[in-house]
């Protein structure tokens, strides 16, 4: 295992004092957390792209970007509830986020825990990288690997019927421990990744389409 480089040692020993549990989502409120939207650029008055209604965080898919956590965490359990809303589509939680637009201007840099439906669990490499066993079986041909542009981002779960039923809720764990990250649905373990080339970052929401809701995102220090 790669050593901490010194921002994670900093955000370790600061989580020493830190509350061990905390939910990253207050239910009434999106503090804590900012929004990316590239269309709202030259726009002010365009329509937000994540709310909260009834106790409920939404990203309306529409316009796309991201919401992202102010905090950066490293050693931690995020526990996420999620379901779509209408006809399922595109979404993601980003962890070990970084830099702001790295990919397509529009992407921060990060790995993405796809809740695409059909595919969750599947990683997205943007900007930062992973390994898995059965790479080439789950990735492709090794020449085509890469994490920018039309290279071969994208590393297959190890499931297939781990979601529920669209319109369900689903649950969603990431676990993220030095440079290895695990990823669990409806209590199915679906990927495993090491030698990530973060180990630490902030969390992202994504809205790339699909309308989806999340009621849970408890993270708990590890």
């Amino acid at each position: 295992m790669k050593p901490l480089s010194l921002l994670g040692l900093i955000l370790a020993l600061g989580a020493c004092s830190a509350p061990r549990e905390l939910d990253l989502f207050n239910g009434n409120d999106l503090d804590g957390w900012h929004a990316d939207i590239p269309a709202a650029d030259d726009n002010l008055e365009i329509e937000a792209s994540f709310v909260v209604e009834e106790g409920i965080l939404i990203s309306r898919g529409t316009p796309q970007g991201h919401l992202i956590t102010d905090a950066e965490y490293a050693d931690y359990r995020l526990e996420v509830e999620y379901r779509w809303l209408g006809e399922p589509g595109n979404c993601g939680v980003l962890v070990h986020a970084s830099t702001p637009r790295r990919l397509y201007k529009m992407f921060p840099q990060s790995i993405e825990c796809q809740l695409y439906h059909g595919n969750a669990g599947d990683f997205w490499c943007i900007g930062e990288d992973v390994s898995v066993t059965d790479m080439e079986a789950r990735r492709g041909p090794r020449e085509n690997w890469g994490v920018d542009g039309n290279k071969a981002r994208r590393i297959l779960n190890l499931t297939d019927g781990s979601e529920n039923a669209p319109g369900e809720w689903n649950e969603m764990v990431i676990e993220c421990v030095g440079t290895d990250i695990k990823i669990w649905v409806n209590g199915d373990f679906v990927n495993h990744g090491f030698d990530c080339t973060a180990d630490h970052g902030q969390i992202a929401l994504q809205a790339e389409g699909a309308p989806c809701a999340f009621r849970r995102l408890h993270l708990t220090r590890l």
